[in-house]
């Protein structure tokens, strides 16, 4: 299935989903290239809810451009099999070899704002990622291993304390929805 019959497929949580869920579709047929960063505008990202099996931390990175405790992921740059994308960065953001999918769809969609900033010494105008989150499972004594050009930490975080440890306000709703989402449909 590509990523426009899993965008597609995928079932809005709230009003916010919904809406993101419309945009991408039509940034997909609007724009040839969304799959990659040479769209300056827009492109796809693949992110990840690390869970711990009991449900009760959260794996976060602290990222390097943004100076705070966040989920992991990265950019698509071509390839349309985002949960493939989603495992890759999750191994080497992190360190871990052995992640459980819990679901091949899409956990959660997001369009987020990246400010400009300035990466390997150049400057990224501002733009936005077309984010499409998966939802996955590792194990807490797993050892962990800091990506050093992208991270400088990683750690198990009290599910109840992702929205505090985190310095990106636009991120505390997507995380508390996140959760949400956890405990409604993953009991």
């Amino acid at each position: 299935m590509n990523l426009e019959e899993q965008i597609q497929r995928f079932s809005p949580y709230n009003e916010q989903e919904q809406a993101d869920k419309e945009m991408m579709l039509e940034y997909i047929h609007t724009f040839q290239d969304v799959l990659t960063r040479e769209n300056k505008m827009c492109h796809f990202t693949a992110s990840n809810w690390i869970v711990n099996k009991e449900r009760s931390k959260i794996l976060m990175i602290y990222h390097n451009i943004y100076q705070s405790w966040a989920w992991t992921g990265g950019h698509a740059d071509g390839e349309d099999n985002l949960l493939q994308v989603a495992l890759k960065e999750a191994r080497e953001e992190t360190g871990l070899k052995n992640l459980k999918v819990l679901s091949d769809e899409i956990y959660s969609l997001e369009i987020l704002t990246v400010d400009s900033h300035i990466k390997k010494g150049k400057f990224v105008p501002s733009h936005l990622h077309l984010d499409c989150c998966y939802l996955l499972e590792a194990n807490e004594e797993e050892p962990l291993k800091i990506k050093v050009d992208e991270n400088s930490g990683v750690k198990w975080i009290d599910i109840d304390k992702v929205t505090r440890v985190t310095k990106e306000p636009k991120m505390v709703p997507i995380y508390q929805k996140l959760n949400e989402k956890l405990f409604k449909y993953h009991d």
